[in-house]
């Protein structure tokens, strides 16, 4: 079955991760989009990433809300309109969201080598030399959590300026722990989240709540 797992965090949050199988057809013909839902659609060039949108959209359905319910703000952020807060992502075959009166961030990700080489564009070398230390794989692993993080808290916050490697610290953690903290530190903002993150079929998901 697509859906391919639902976590109830508590009464007021839920997550569901879809699992992309079917063709864009199938995916097409299960849903309703509004006018610039399907503009959008229409201008994406790659066939993955229409199919990646559209299960979304069966996402929502699953949880009650559909396409119209839906709406971006200028900056591109995502909101219900019954007040309640969203975020999206999607990695290759798996997408997910998160539906909370909570403000929270989701990201998903695929653990790979390639992050190895865009590590130091958001974590500094002092934290940089100490995950080395790790065997290779859980390297990657602490690295695919720490950027999944930074992700979420920059779905939270949403503000321009914000830099994973200067002003987003992930406090250390261990993989079996599946939770840390972090902290937003910028200008004239100091803001502490809770992190979460679980591991499956070598995908690496994290959510992130603002205390």
């Amino acid at each position: 079955m697509p859906l391919f797992k639902s976590i109830y965090i508590d009464p007021s949050s839920q997550i569901m991760v879809w699992d992309i199988t079917e063709s864009f057809e199938e995916l097409f013909g299960q849903i309703q989009l509004n006018k610039k839902s399907l503009e959008r659609l229409n201008g994406m060039k790659s066939q993955l990433h229409q199919r990646a949108f559209l299960s979304v959209r069966k996402l929502l359905q699953e949880m009650g809300y559909n396409d119209f319910d839906l709406f971006y703000d200028e900056t591109g952020k995502p909101h219900l309109k019954d007040g309640k807060h969203i975020s999206i992502s999607h990695s290759h075959e798996f997408s997910t969201i998160i539906i909370s009166t909570q403000k929270a961030g989701i990201d998903i990700e695929m653990q790979r080598n390639k992050i190895l080489r865009i590590a130091d564009k958001f974590v500094n070398n002092q934290e940089l030399q100490r995950l080395k230390s790790f065997d290779n794989q859980d390297f990657i692993k602490k690295l695919t959590v720490k950027w999944g993080a930074k992700e979420a808290i920059f779905k939270i916050r949403n503000e321009k300026g914000i830099s994973f490697k200067d002003h987003i610290w992930v406090n250390s953690f261990e993989i079996r722990d599946q939770k840390t903290t972090a902290i937003l530190e910028m200008e004239n903002v100091k803001q502490k989240f809770s992190i979460h993150f679980e591991e499956f079929e070598n995908f690496t998901l994290v959510y992130a709540f603002e205390n």
